[in-house]
Protein backbone atom coordinates (compact mmCIF):
# COMPACT_ATOMS: atom_id res chain seq x y z
CA UNK A 1 0.00 0.00 0.00
CA UNK A 2 1.29 3.47 -0.42
CA UNK A 3 3.12 5.06 2.38
CA UNK A 4 2.42 9.08 3.54
CA UNK A 5 3.97 11.66 5.13
CA UNK A 6 3.42 14.96 6.25
CA UNK A 7 2.49 17.16 3.18
CA UNK A 8 3.60 20.70 4.21
CA UNK A 9 2.29 23.48 2.17
CA UNK A 10 3.65 26.74 1.39
CA UNK A 11 3.15 29.73 3.89
CA UNK A 12 1.57 32.05 1.48
CA UNK A 13 -0.94 33.80 4.54
CA UNK A 14 2.10 35.75 5.68
CA UNK A 15 4.83 35.26 3.25
CA UNK A 16 7.18 34.93 5.97
CA UNK A 17 10.46 32.97 4.83
CA UNK A 18 9.91 29.33 5.88
CA UNK A 19 13.00 26.66 5.63
CA UNK A 20 13.11 24.91 1.97
CA UNK A 21 11.93 22.18 3.21
CA UNK A 22 8.82 23.70 3.84
CA UNK A 23 8.25 26.23 1.50
CA UNK A 24 8.93 23.66 -1.30
CA UNK A 25 5.88 21.29 -0.56
CA UNK A 26 2.37 22.62 -2.19
CA UNK A 27 -0.66 20.38 -1.46
CA UNK A 28 -0.61 17.61 -3.60
CA UNK A 29 -3.28 17.68 -6.39
CA UNK A 30 -6.33 15.51 -6.63
CA UNK A 31 -5.33 12.25 -7.87
CA UNK A 32 -1.69 12.59 -6.87
CA UNK A 33 -0.09 9.90 -4.71
CA UNK A 34 0.23 11.62 -1.16
CA UNK A 35 3.37 10.95 0.82
CA UNK A 36 3.38 9.23 4.08
CA UNK A 37 1.90 10.57 6.67
CA UNK A 38 2.23 7.99 9.47
CA UNK A 39 5.70 7.93 10.36
CA UNK A 40 5.06 4.71 12.58
CA UNK A 41 3.60 3.10 9.36
CA UNK A 42 6.34 4.22 7.09
CA UNK A 43 8.96 2.82 9.51
CA UNK A 44 7.10 -0.51 9.26
CA UNK A 45 7.38 -1.04 5.61
CA UNK A 46 10.42 -2.11 3.79
CA UNK A 47 12.98 1.03 3.47
CA UNK A 48 13.15 2.09 -0.71
CA UNK A 49 16.07 0.94 -2.23
CA UNK A 50 18.89 2.73 -2.58
CA UNK A 51 19.80 4.14 -6.24
CA UNK A 52 21.23 1.40 -8.19
CA UNK A 53 25.07 2.32 -9.41
CA UNK A 54 25.92 3.12 -13.13
CA UNK A 55 25.77 0.13 -15.48
CA UNK A 56 29.01 -0.31 -17.04
CA UNK A 57 29.53 1.71 -20.25
CA UNK A 58 26.99 4.43 -19.36
CA UNK A 59 28.15 8.01 -20.38
CA UNK A 60 29.17 9.79 -16.88
CA UNK A 61 27.11 12.89 -15.87
CA UNK A 62 27.76 15.92 -17.31
CA UNK A 63 27.34 19.66 -16.34
CA UNK A 64 23.60 21.12 -17.00
CA UNK A 65 25.16 24.94 -16.02
CA UNK A 66 28.65 26.70 -16.02
CA UNK A 67 27.28 28.36 -12.64
CA UNK A 68 29.91 27.12 -10.14
CA UNK A 69 28.80 24.51 -7.13
CA UNK A 70 27.76 25.86 -4.24
CA UNK A 71 30.57 25.41 -2.01
CA UNK A 72 29.88 24.90 2.21
CA UNK A 73 32.99 26.26 4.00
CA UNK A 74 33.86 25.46 7.67
CA UNK A 75 36.45 25.75 10.35
CA UNK A 76 39.38 22.92 9.62
CA UNK A 77 38.79 20.20 12.05
CA UNK A 78 35.16 20.90 12.61
CA UNK A 79 32.50 18.17 11.76
CA UNK A 80 29.29 18.63 10.33
CA UNK A 81 27.12 18.19 13.29
CA UNK A 82 25.61 14.41 13.21
CA UNK A 83 22.18 14.52 12.72
CA UNK A 84 20.10 11.92 14.82
CA UNK A 85 15.95 10.21 13.76
CA UNK A 86 14.91 7.58 11.60
CA UNK A 87 12.61 9.26 8.72
CA UNK A 88 14.53 11.49 6.61
CA UNK A 89 13.58 14.83 5.58
CA UNK A 90 12.35 14.26 2.66
CA UNK A 91 9.39 11.93 4.04
CA UNK A 92 9.09 13.89 6.77
CA UNK A 93 9.44 17.49 5.23
CA UNK A 94 10.95 18.72 7.85
CA UNK A 95 14.56 20.67 7.21
CA UNK A 96 17.46 19.32 9.33
CA UNK A 97 17.94 22.51 11.54
CA UNK A 98 14.49 22.04 13.15
CA UNK A 99 15.93 22.59 17.01
CA UNK A 100 18.72 24.60 16.11
CA UNK A 101 17.53 28.21 17.88
CA UNK A 102 16.35 26.12 20.40
CA UNK A 103 17.45 25.65 23.94
CA UNK A 104 17.73 21.67 24.68
CA UNK A 105 16.08 22.43 28.11
CA UNK A 106 13.10 23.89 26.69
CA UNK A 107 13.13 21.03 24.12
CA UNK A 108 13.06 18.83 26.92
CA UNK A 109 10.72 20.27 28.89
CA UNK A 110 7.58 20.50 26.54
CA UNK A 111 8.50 17.04 25.16
CA UNK A 112 8.20 15.33 28.67
CA UNK A 113 5.61 17.51 29.99
CA UNK A 114 2.98 16.99 26.33
CA UNK A 115 -0.15 15.18 27.41
CA UNK A 116 -1.47 12.09 26.29
CA UNK A 117 -3.30 13.28 22.59
CA UNK A 118 -6.40 12.29 21.25
CA UNK A 119 -6.87 13.91 17.88
CA UNK A 120 -4.82 11.11 15.18
CA UNK A 121 -3.45 14.47 13.40
CA UNK A 122 -1.69 15.64 16.55
CA UNK A 123 -0.71 12.31 17.53
CA UNK A 124 1.22 11.78 13.93
CA UNK A 125 2.81 15.29 13.98
CA UNK A 126 4.45 14.33 17.04
CA UNK A 127 5.76 11.46 16.00
CA UNK A 128 7.25 12.65 12.61
CA UNK A 129 8.86 14.97 14.82
CA UNK A 130 10.43 12.67 17.13
CA UNK A 131 11.45 10.53 14.71
CA UNK A 132 12.43 13.21 12.51
CA UNK A 133 16.43 13.36 11.09
CA UNK A 134 17.94 16.58 12.79
CA UNK A 135 21.10 18.22 14.04
CA UNK A 136 21.28 19.00 17.37
CA UNK A 137 20.20 22.61 19.45
CA UNK A 138 22.89 25.07 18.57
CA UNK A 139 25.15 22.87 16.82
CA UNK A 140 25.72 21.13 20.77
CA UNK A 141 26.22 17.54 20.23
CA UNK A 142 25.60 16.88 24.37
CA UNK A 143 22.43 19.07 23.76
CA UNK A 144 21.38 16.81 21.14
CA UNK A 145 22.33 13.78 22.62
CA UNK A 146 20.37 14.66 26.03
CA UNK A 147 17.44 15.65 23.25
CA UNK A 148 17.56 12.75 22.12
CA UNK A 149 16.84 10.54 24.96
CA UNK A 150 13.87 12.52 25.61
CA UNK A 151 12.36 11.85 22.41
CA UNK A 152 13.21 8.12 22.98
CA UNK A 153 11.81 8.54 26.40
CA UNK A 154 8.06 9.87 25.07
CA UNK A 155 8.19 7.25 22.35
CA UNK A 156 8.23 4.96 24.96
CA UNK A 157 5.63 6.70 27.09
CA UNK A 158 3.53 6.27 24.32
CA UNK A 159 3.93 2.68 23.71
CA UNK A 160 6.04 3.26 20.07
CA UNK A 161 8.56 0.50 21.30
CA UNK A 162 10.66 0.03 18.27
CA UNK A 163 10.90 3.29 16.93
CA UNK A 164 11.83 4.21 20.31
CA UNK A 165 14.84 1.29 20.32
CA UNK A 166 15.77 1.63 16.60
CA UNK A 167 16.57 5.61 17.73
CA UNK A 168 18.22 4.70 20.74
CA UNK A 169 20.39 2.27 19.35
CA UNK A 170 21.08 4.99 16.35
CA UNK A 171 22.68 7.26 19.64
CA UNK A 172 24.21 4.93 21.15
CA UNK A 173 23.65 2.31 24.05
CA UNK A 174 26.30 2.28 25.67
CA UNK A 175 27.60 5.83 25.69
CA UNK A 176 26.30 6.51 29.09
CA UNK A 177 24.37 4.57 32.12
CA UNK A 178 21.26 6.54 31.31
CA UNK A 179 21.27 5.44 27.83
CA UNK A 180 21.73 1.93 28.21
CA UNK A 181 19.17 1.71 31.30
CA UNK A 182 16.70 3.16 28.71
CA UNK A 183 17.79 0.54 25.92
CA UNK A 184 17.24 -2.64 28.54
CA UNK A 185 13.77 -1.03 29.68
CA UNK A 186 12.86 -0.51 26.06
CA UNK A 187 14.54 -4.24 25.42
CA UNK A 188 12.71 -5.51 28.19
CA UNK A 189 9.39 -4.58 26.64
CA UNK A 190 9.84 -5.96 23.48
CA UNK A 191 11.56 -8.76 24.61
CA UNK A 192 14.73 -8.52 22.70
CA UNK A 193 16.61 -8.64 26.14
CA UNK A 194 19.03 -11.36 24.87
CA UNK A 195 21.24 -8.89 23.63
CA UNK A 196 21.12 -5.95 26.27
CA UNK A 197 22.65 -8.32 28.22
CA UNK A 198 25.30 -9.77 26.58
CA UNK A 199 26.42 -6.35 26.81
CA UNK A 200 26.16 -5.70 30.37
CA UNK A 201 27.71 -9.28 30.79
CA UNK A 202 30.99 -8.15 29.59
CA UNK A 203 30.43 -4.42 30.68
CA UNK A 204 29.07 -3.95 33.85
CA UNK A 205 29.64 -0.48 34.63
CA UNK A 206 27.45 0.29 31.90
CA UNK A 207 24.12 -0.18 34.53
CA UNK A 208 23.91 1.21 38.20
CA UNK A 209 20.92 -0.86 38.60
CA UNK A 210 21.29 -3.52 40.32
CA UNK A 211 18.45 -5.78 39.43
CA UNK A 212 19.63 -5.33 35.69
CA UNK A 213 23.05 -7.20 36.42
CA UNK A 214 21.01 -9.88 38.57
CA UNK A 215 18.44 -10.77 35.49
CA UNK A 216 21.28 -10.50 32.78
CA UNK A 217 23.47 -13.12 34.93
CA UNK A 218 20.49 -15.34 35.65
CA UNK A 219 19.23 -15.31 32.15
CA UNK A 220 22.90 -16.25 31.11
CA UNK A 221 23.04 -19.11 33.78
CA UNK A 222 25.94 -17.69 35.97
CA UNK A 223 23.94 -18.12 39.10
CA UNK A 224 26.57 -17.63 41.16
CA UNK A 225 27.10 -14.33 40.33
CA UNK A 226 23.31 -13.38 40.41
CA UNK A 227 23.45 -14.50 43.76
CA UNK A 228 26.58 -12.67 44.88
CA UNK A 229 25.38 -9.28 43.58
CA UNK A 230 21.32 -10.37 45.01
CA UNK A 231 23.84 -10.71 48.60
CA UNK A 232 25.41 -7.07 48.14
CA UNK A 233 22.37 -5.55 47.08
CA UNK A 234 20.37 -7.29 50.12
CA UNK A 235 23.22 -6.12 52.01
CA UNK A 236 23.59 -2.67 50.98
CA UNK A 237 19.81 -1.68 50.80
CA UNK A 238 20.45 -0.93 46.89
CA UNK A 239 17.00 -1.78 45.83
CA UNK A 240 13.48 -1.67 47.93
CA UNK A 241 12.56 -4.26 49.73
CA UNK A 242 9.52 -5.17 47.38
CA UNK A 243 11.95 -5.79 44.33
CA UNK A 244 14.37 -7.54 46.86
CA UNK A 245 11.73 -10.20 47.49
CA UNK A 246 10.87 -10.21 43.80
CA UNK A 247 14.09 -10.93 42.70
CA UNK A 248 14.85 -14.10 45.50
CA UNK A 249 11.67 -15.25 44.20
CA UNK A 250 12.79 -15.09 40.59
CA UNK A 251 16.67 -17.00 41.73
CA UNK A 252 15.14 -19.24 44.04
CA UNK A 253 11.67 -20.79 42.67
CA UNK A 254 12.04 -23.40 44.83
CA UNK A 255 11.61 -22.39 48.36
CA UNK A 256 8.83 -20.18 47.57
CA UNK A 257 6.16 -23.02 45.74
CA UNK A 258 3.79 -22.70 48.50
CA UNK A 259 4.28 -18.78 49.54
CA UNK A 260 1.15 -16.91 48.19
CA UNK A 261 1.49 -14.71 45.22
CA UNK A 262 3.03 -11.58 45.14
CA UNK A 263 1.40 -8.23 46.28
CA UNK A 264 1.73 -6.06 42.84
CA UNK A 265 3.72 -2.92 43.97
CA UNK A 266 2.68 0.64 42.43
CA UNK A 267 5.26 1.85 39.56
CA UNK A 268 5.99 -1.34 37.95
CA UNK A 269 8.99 -1.77 36.08
CA UNK A 270 9.95 -3.47 32.55
CA UNK A 271 11.54 -5.47 34.92
CA UNK A 272 9.84 -6.35 37.37
CA UNK A 273 7.30 -6.88 34.58
CA UNK A 274 8.89 -9.44 32.85
CA UNK A 275 10.53 -10.77 36.32
CA UNK A 276 6.64 -11.74 37.36
CA UNK A 277 6.38 -13.25 34.14
CA UNK A 278 9.47 -15.76 35.13
CA UNK A 279 7.75 -16.70 38.45
CA UNK A 280 4.94 -17.48 36.94
CA UNK A 281 2.50 -15.12 38.11
CA UNK A 282 2.25 -12.68 34.72
CA UNK A 283 0.91 -9.26 35.03
CA UNK A 284 -2.43 -8.15 32.79
CA UNK A 285 -1.11 -5.01 30.81
CA UNK A 286 -4.36 -3.55 30.67
CA UNK A 287 -4.32 -2.26 33.84
CA UNK A 288 -0.52 -0.58 33.52
CA UNK A 289 0.42 1.93 31.61
CA UNK A 290 0.62 1.95 27.86
CA UNK A 291 3.98 0.69 27.25
CA UNK A 292 3.69 -2.60 28.96
CA UNK A 293 1.01 -3.35 26.18
CA UNK A 294 3.81 -3.85 23.62
CA UNK A 295 4.65 -7.32 26.10
CA UNK A 296 1.43 -8.61 24.70
CA UNK A 297 2.13 -8.41 21.35
CA UNK A 298 4.54 -11.90 21.56
CA UNK A 299 3.50 -14.87 20.83
CA UNK A 300 3.28 -15.78 24.28
CA UNK A 301 0.47 -14.11 25.07
CA UNK A 302 -2.98 -15.24 23.92
CA UNK A 303 -4.83 -14.25 20.86
CA UNK A 304 -7.23 -12.36 22.67
CA UNK A 305 -4.59 -10.30 24.64
CA UNK A 306 -2.45 -9.44 21.62
CA UNK A 307 -5.89 -8.10 19.88
CA UNK A 308 -6.34 -6.08 22.81
CA UNK A 309 -2.81 -4.66 23.18
CA UNK A 310 -2.83 -3.89 19.95
CA UNK A 311 -5.77 -1.94 19.52
CA UNK A 312 -4.27 -0.03 22.40
CA UNK A 313 -1.34 0.89 20.73
CA UNK A 314 -2.87 1.61 17.69
CA UNK A 315 -5.45 4.21 19.35
CA UNK A 316 -2.24 6.14 20.51
CA UNK A 317 -0.77 6.05 17.07
CA UNK A 318 1.75 4.20 17.74
CA UNK A 319 1.54 0.59 16.17
CA UNK A 320 1.36 0.44 11.80
CA UNK A 321 -1.92 -0.15 10.34
CA UNK A 322 -0.86 -3.38 9.03
CA UNK A 323 0.16 -4.88 12.29
CA UNK A 324 -3.45 -4.23 13.46
CA UNK A 325 -4.88 -5.82 10.55
CA UNK A 326 -2.67 -9.05 10.72
CA UNK A 327 -3.72 -9.52 13.86
CA UNK A 328 -7.48 -9.41 13.20
CA UNK A 329 -7.47 -11.81 9.96
CA UNK A 330 -5.13 -14.12 11.83
CA UNK A 331 -7.64 -17.28 12.49
CA UNK A 332 -11.46 -17.18 13.25
CA UNK A 333 -12.81 -15.58 16.43
CA UNK A 334 -13.16 -17.61 19.08
CA UNK A 335 -16.38 -16.16 20.98
CA UNK A 336 -18.35 -13.02 20.13
CA UNK A 337 -19.00 -9.80 22.12
CA UNK A 338 -16.31 -7.01 22.25
CA UNK A 339 -13.09 -7.35 20.48
CA UNK A 340 -14.35 -11.00 18.77
CA UNK A 341 -17.24 -8.51 17.31
CA UNK A 342 -14.91 -6.05 15.76
CA UNK A 343 -12.44 -9.29 14.45
CA UNK A 344 -15.58 -10.58 12.54
CA UNK A 345 -17.13 -7.54 11.41
CA UNK A 346 -13.46 -6.62 10.15
CA UNK A 347 -13.17 -10.09 8.25
CA UNK A 348 -16.16 -9.44 6.62
CA UNK A 349 -15.68 -6.67 5.52
CA UNK A 350 -12.42 -7.72 4.40
CA UNK A 351 -13.44 -10.80 2.40
CA UNK A 352 -16.49 -8.75 0.44
CA UNK A 353 -13.67 -5.78 -0.59
CA UNK A 354 -11.50 -8.69 -1.79
CA UNK A 355 -14.48 -10.01 -3.81
CA UNK A 356 -14.98 -6.78 -5.80
CA UNK A 357 -18.63 -6.65 -4.83
CA UNK A 358 -20.19 -3.49 -4.67
CA UNK A 359 -23.49 -5.03 -3.41
CA UNK A 360 -20.93 -7.22 -0.82
CA UNK A 361 -19.58 -3.92 0.87
CA UNK A 362 -22.49 -2.20 0.88
CA UNK A 363 -23.77 -5.13 3.36
CA UNK A 364 -20.71 -5.36 5.11
CA UNK A 365 -19.16 -1.34 5.33
CA UNK A 366 -21.69 -0.06 7.87
CA UNK A 367 -21.02 -2.57 10.17
CA UNK A 368 -17.22 -2.53 10.20
CA UNK A 369 -17.03 1.39 10.69
CA UNK A 370 -19.62 1.01 13.73
CA UNK A 371 -17.62 -1.38 14.91
CA UNK A 372 -14.24 0.86 14.59
CA UNK A 373 -15.74 3.96 15.66
CA UNK A 374 -16.95 2.00 19.43
CA UNK A 375 -13.23 1.15 19.23
CA UNK A 376 -12.06 4.91 18.42
CA UNK A 377 -10.12 2.67 15.54
CA UNK A 378 -11.61 5.02 12.54
CA UNK A 379 -7.70 6.42 11.33
CA UNK A 380 -6.59 2.76 10.99
CA UNK A 381 -8.97 1.60 9.10
CA UNK A 382 -9.29 4.85 7.23
CA UNK A 383 -5.13 4.33 6.30
CA UNK A 384 -6.35 0.52 5.19
CA UNK A 385 -9.36 0.88 3.03
CA UNK A 386 -9.49 4.43 2.10
CA UNK A 387 -7.78 3.51 -0.93
CA UNK A 388 -9.65 0.50 -2.33
CA UNK A 389 -12.71 2.10 -1.41
CA UNK A 390 -12.93 5.01 -3.26
CA UNK A 391 -12.57 2.59 -6.89
CA UNK A 392 -16.03 1.61 -6.05
CA UNK A 393 -19.78 2.76 -6.41
CA UNK A 394 -21.88 2.78 -2.99
CA UNK A 395 -25.11 4.21 -2.22
CA UNK A 396 -27.10 4.79 1.48
CA UNK A 397 -25.69 4.29 4.33
CA UNK A 398 -22.60 2.53 2.72
CA UNK A 399 -22.11 5.30 0.30
CA UNK A 400 -22.16 7.79 3.71
CA UNK A 401 -19.31 5.77 5.14
CA UNK A 402 -17.49 5.77 2.26
CA UNK A 403 -17.63 9.33 1.79
CA UNK A 404 -16.46 10.09 5.14
CA UNK A 405 -13.47 7.67 4.72
CA UNK A 406 -12.66 9.30 2.07
CA UNK A 407 -12.94 12.90 3.84
CA UNK A 408 -10.46 11.96 6.70
CA UNK A 409 -8.09 9.93 4.65
CA UNK A 410 -5.13 12.00 2.32
CA UNK A 411 -7.29 12.31 -0.28
CA UNK A 412 -9.78 14.22 1.43
CA UNK A 413 -9.77 17.25 -1.68
CA UNK A 414 -11.30 14.56 -4.04
CA UNK A 415 -13.46 12.88 -1.66
CA UNK A 416 -15.03 16.54 -1.25
CA UNK A 417 -15.38 17.44 -4.64
CA UNK A 418 -19.22 16.72 -4.71
CA UNK A 419 -19.96 18.86 -1.73
CA UNK A 420 -20.91 22.78 -2.32
CA UNK A 421 -18.66 25.60 -1.56
CA UNK A 422 -20.69 27.13 1.23
CA UNK A 423 -20.53 23.75 2.98
CA UNK A 424 -17.75 23.71 6.02
CA UNK A 425 -16.47 20.29 5.46
CA UNK A 426 -15.76 20.45 1.61
CA UNK A 427 -14.20 24.06 2.02
CA UNK A 428 -12.09 22.31 4.99
CA UNK A 429 -10.87 19.81 2.35
CA UNK A 430 -10.53 22.39 -0.13
CA UNK A 431 -8.94 24.74 1.69
CA UNK A 432 -11.23 27.74 0.45
CA UNK A 433 -14.10 27.96 3.63
CA UNK A 434 -16.51 30.52 2.52
CA UNK A 435 -20.10 31.44 4.26
CA UNK A 436 -20.97 32.64 7.41
CA UNK A 437 -19.75 31.05 10.19
CA UNK A 438 -21.69 28.23 12.08
CA UNK A 439 -23.24 28.41 15.48
CA UNK A 440 -22.24 25.86 17.30
CA UNK A 441 -18.89 27.10 19.20
CA UNK A 442 -16.49 24.08 17.28
CA UNK A 443 -17.25 24.65 13.70
CA UNK A 444 -16.86 28.39 14.43
CA UNK A 445 -14.20 28.20 15.81
CA UNK A 446 -12.37 26.18 12.72
CA UNK A 447 -14.25 28.41 10.64
CA UNK A 448 -12.12 31.30 12.26
CA UNK A 449 -9.40 29.67 11.91
CA UNK A 450 -9.85 29.38 8.02
CA UNK A 451 -10.96 32.75 7.68
CA UNK A 452 -10.04 35.54 9.84
CA UNK A 453 -8.60 34.60 12.88
CA UNK A 454 -4.45 35.59 12.52
CA UNK A 455 -1.58 33.23 13.51
CA UNK A 456 -0.19 33.63 17.14
CA UNK A 457 2.73 36.31 16.56
CA UNK A 458 5.07 34.99 18.95
CA UNK A 459 4.84 31.14 17.25
CA UNK A 460 5.58 33.03 14.14
CA UNK A 461 8.36 34.49 14.91
CA UNK A 462 9.83 31.87 16.98
CA UNK A 463 9.91 29.70 13.28
CA UNK A 464 11.73 32.92 11.58
CA UNK A 465 14.51 32.33 14.70
CA UNK A 466 14.65 28.43 13.99
CA UNK A 467 12.91 27.19 16.27
CA UNK A 468 10.28 25.32 14.03
CA UNK A 469 10.16 21.55 16.29
CA UNK A 470 9.62 23.73 19.27
CA UNK A 471 7.01 25.78 17.17
CA UNK A 472 5.15 22.45 16.64
CA UNK A 473 5.57 21.20 19.73
CA UNK A 474 3.38 24.04 21.49
CA UNK A 475 0.93 24.10 18.85
CA UNK A 476 0.86 20.02 19.20
CA UNK A 477 -0.30 20.88 23.06
CA UNK A 478 -2.34 23.24 21.68
CA UNK A 479 -4.03 21.44 19.31
CA UNK A 480 -5.39 19.03 22.35
CA UNK A 481 -6.37 21.82 24.59
CA UNK A 482 -8.43 22.34 21.90
CA UNK A 483 -9.83 19.10 21.86
CA UNK A 484 -10.26 19.18 25.63
CA UNK A 485 -12.53 22.50 25.29
CA UNK A 486 -10.36 25.26 24.85
CA UNK A 487 -11.73 26.90 21.72
CA UNK A 488 -9.58 30.10 21.65
CA UNK A 489 -6.57 27.37 21.99
CA UNK A 490 -7.85 24.83 18.97
CA UNK A 491 -8.51 28.18 16.54
CA UNK A 492 -4.85 29.46 17.04
CA UNK A 493 -3.63 26.07 16.69
CA UNK A 494 -5.10 25.96 13.39
CA UNK A 495 -4.35 29.17 12.04
CA UNK A 496 -0.72 28.79 13.03
CA UNK A 497 -0.41 25.67 11.79
CA UNK A 498 -0.96 27.38 8.16
CA UNK A 499 0.55 30.00 8.97
CA UNK A 500 3.33 28.28 9.35
CA UNK A 501 3.53 25.99 5.92
CA UNK A 502 1.47 23.12 7.88
CA UNK A 503 -1.68 23.55 5.71
CA UNK A 504 -2.05 19.93 5.19
CA UNK A 505 -2.01 19.01 8.76
CA UNK A 506 -4.49 22.01 9.57
CA UNK A 507 -6.90 20.42 6.92
CA UNK A 508 -6.43 17.15 8.62
CA UNK A 509 -6.91 17.89 12.03
CA UNK A 510 -9.84 20.30 11.63
CA UNK A 511 -11.79 17.10 9.80
CA UNK A 512 -10.88 14.49 12.27
CA UNK A 513 -12.56 17.17 14.66
CA UNK A 514 -15.85 17.36 12.50
CA UNK A 515 -16.20 13.88 11.04
CA UNK A 516 -14.99 11.73 14.14
CA UNK A 517 -17.28 10.53 17.42
CA UNK A 518 -15.49 10.79 20.33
Amino acid sequence: MPQRALSLACATLLLIPLPLALAAQDSAAPGAEAPPLSVIDWLGAQRPPAAPEAEPGEEPAVATSALPPQVTVRPLGESAPRLTGLVPGDVTGLPEDLWAGSEAEVLRSLITEMPDLTLPAAQSLLYTLLLAEAAPPRGDPAAGESLALARVSDLMRRGAIDPALALVEQVGVTRSPDHFDLWMELSLLAGTEDRACAILRAAPHLTRDYGFRIFCAAREQAWEDAALTFGSAQALGLLPDWKLDLIDRFLNPDLFEEAEPMRVPRGIDPLSFRMFEAIGEPLPSGSLPRPFANADLRDLAGWKAQLEAAERLARAGALPDNRLLGLYTEREPAASGGVWDRVAALRDFDTALASGSAEAVTKTLPRVWEAMQEAELEMTFVGLFAEPLAELELSGRAGTVAETVGLLSTQYESAASGRPSEDLIGGLARGEVTGRAPEDPLPAAIHAAFTEAPPRADLVSAVQEQRLGETILRLVEMLQEGTEGDLPALRDALATLRAIGLEDVARRAALQLMLLER
